[in-house]
């Protein structure tokens, strides 16, 4: 499991955004049915890293819960985490419709 930094440091060790996207990775995995299907992108800037989830479409429900609550409290963890370690991290839940269709990217907050 992930481990964060002593509790008054604000500086990230190198690997801490590797860290915490293994966190969101465990956390989405023990909510699907498929969890090999799982996959996180890390997009990166100086400031802030936002999270790309994707899962089996059968699965995406599950990740983002009955009125988005699951997506949310996902979501509030990196809020925690982002006042901590000074860096801000999101989560998107990116919904692919199919082959050329394009994707859809939930950013509720």
């Amino acid at each position: 499991m992930a481990q964060l930094p002593p509790t008054g440091s604000s500086k990230l060790h190198p690997s801490g955004h590797d860290d915490i996207r293994e966190l969101v990775t465990s956390i989405v995995r023990a909510l699907v049915d498929i969890p090999d299907e799982v996959s996180i992108e890390a997009i990166e800037s100086e400031a802030a890293t936002r999270f790309l989830v994707r899962t089996a479409p059968t699965d995406r429900g599950k990740v983002i819960g009955k009125q988005g609550r699951t997506a949310l409290a996902i979501r509030t963890l990196l809020g925690a985490v982002s006042v901590k370690l000074g860096h801000r991290y999101t989560l998107q839940i990116v919904e692919e419709e199919g082959p050329g269709a394009g994707e859809r990217i939930s950013q509720r907050r």
